[in-house]
């Protein structure tokens, strides 16, 4: 449980990565010895190692902080290096495991453990077909949809499965904004032909989030030929985005009409049905055990999936402080605290009142048909509040708004949550309305 606990974290922080590569990189090598529920005993194999890890405390028990939701202290010691084996001067190839590393592929991010439902199946079909023949079947494959849906699982499982059966193929994901920064970094040190070899000779590339390109005309010039050079040599191109080709800015026409060449699918929302059995999926490939009916109280009360995930893990470091079983207990515990952590003194009125009278607009211009954007956006504004602060469900607000369909608002709170995390003035007016709210 211990150790299920431990590769979960691990997981977790991940995306640390490209953040911060030598924290990521010194946590990865501690062995979990001891968990309660205040205190995380982990194992390194030197003093040097352990002075570091101490200096970096801090940073590891805020991340672990956010993992478990609980607050624990972190505390370092010294275990003895096991000898490794030593192996064969013949044996040189690199594992399966090294070529799925050196394309940047998570090792949970695979066909048998994606879940599929009515909401994402056509774009799992496209998946399959393409990792079965790639270039032949949609090229490129344009993925997009809101937060969580699954689009880099189901990019990531396309080239597993493509290096499972050819090993030998170049395979690339990369993060859009990573793209662009190699890019620039690239043309400071005046080594462009190196990154164009790198990008060019790929059989597969995979770019997530894809709309971070736009608007940033060198990067899109670069692209483009990247983009030519690996479809005309046979290559396969996967896009993923929040938001299909057509709604992305300031993207240049002829890069919309190459995403929009091949197959572009949206993937929905997940239901109740599909996130009970995602949780279910997560759980098992963690070792943790629960009850089905568990599973469908916790996917009630929650719709996203990454905080689905969370949650999970959240209730199983609970449980791990007891006997290890999640019970009906644990699970009404976590969300009693979870909502006397989360009082609010406000209702839906209340929100839709400040929102008006932040932007000098009236309570009938924000329920009535008017598609403005002086209108449009301080409705969805007020979605976003209503789910995001009260947390109602998606036709709860559709019927307080008087709209006609969920999606509708669906895609109202992911388009306030894309702008908030670039612009730094939005999210300030943002904030000015939820701390008129609190007071």
């Amino acid at each position: 449980m211990l150790s299920s606990f431990w590769t979960g974290f691990i997981d977790n922080i991940v995306d640390e990565k490209d953040k911060n590569p030598t924290l990521y990189s010194l946590v990865k090598q501690l062995k979990p010895i001891e968990l309660t529920e205040s205190k995380i005993v982990l194992g390194c194999d030197n003093a040097g190692f352990a002075m570091l890890l101490n200096k970096r405390a801090p940073l590891i028990e805020k991340r672990l902080s956010n993992y478990t939701g609980n607050k624990l202290r972190l505390e370092i010691v010294i275990t003895p290096k096991k000898k490794r084996k030593e192996e064969p001067l013949f044996k040189f190839e690199p594992s399966i495991e090294d070529v799925f590393s050196k394309a940047r592929l998570i090792n949970s991010f695979r066909f048998d453990n994606f879940a599929v439902s009515s909401s994402n199946q056509v774009a799992y079909a496209a998946s399959q077909a393409v990792s079965k023949t790639p270039s032949e079947a949609y090229n490129p494959l344009f993925l997009y949809g809101g937060v969580g849906v699954g689009k880099t699982h189901l990019a990531q499982a396309v080239a597993r499965k493509i290096l499972e059966t050819s090993p030998e193929k170049k395979v690339l994901f990369c993060p859009g904004d990573l793209f662009m920064n190699e890019l620039i970094e690239s043309i400071r040190e005046k080594n462009t032909p190196r990154f164009r070899r790198k990008y060019r000779a790929l059989d597969l590339l995979i770019v997530d989030d894809i709309q971070f390109i736009s608007g940033k005309n060198t990067v899109q010039e670069e692209f483009f030929h990247t983009f030519n050079t690996i479809v005309s040599s046979g290559g396969q191109i996967i896009l993923t985005s929040d938001r299909s080709p057509k709604e992305i800015k300031n993207l240049q026409d002829r890069l919309r009409s190459r995403f929009s060449g091949g197959l572009t699918v949206d993937i929905q929302a997940p239901d109740f049905e599909l996130r009970t059995a995602i949780l279910l999926i997560k759980a098992r490939e963690k070792n943790i055990q629960i009850d089905i009916d568990l599973a469908k109280i916790i996917s009630d009360q929650i719709n996203d999936l990454r905080e689905l995930e969370g949650t999970l893990l959240s209730i199983y470091a609970r449980a791990l402080t007891k006997d290890g079983k999640i019970t009906i207990g644990i699970v009404e515990s976590h969300f009693s605290h979870e909502k006397d952590n989360d009082i609010r003194k406000f209702g839906p009125s209340d929100v839709i009142r400040s929102v008006c009278s932040y932007y000098n607009i009236k309570l009938s211009h924000i329920k009535g048909p008017g598609r403005s954007e002086r209108v449009a956006v301080p409705r969805q504004v007020a979605m976003f509040l209503l789910r995001k602060e009260l947390g109602l469900k998606y036709e709860e607000i559709a019927y307080i708004l008087k709209r006609k369909d969920h999606t509708t608002i669906m895609y109202g709170v992911e388009k306030i949550n894309s702008v908030l995390i670039k612009d730094s003035v939005f999210k300030q007016e943002v904030d000015r309305i939820i701390n008129s709210l609190k007071q």
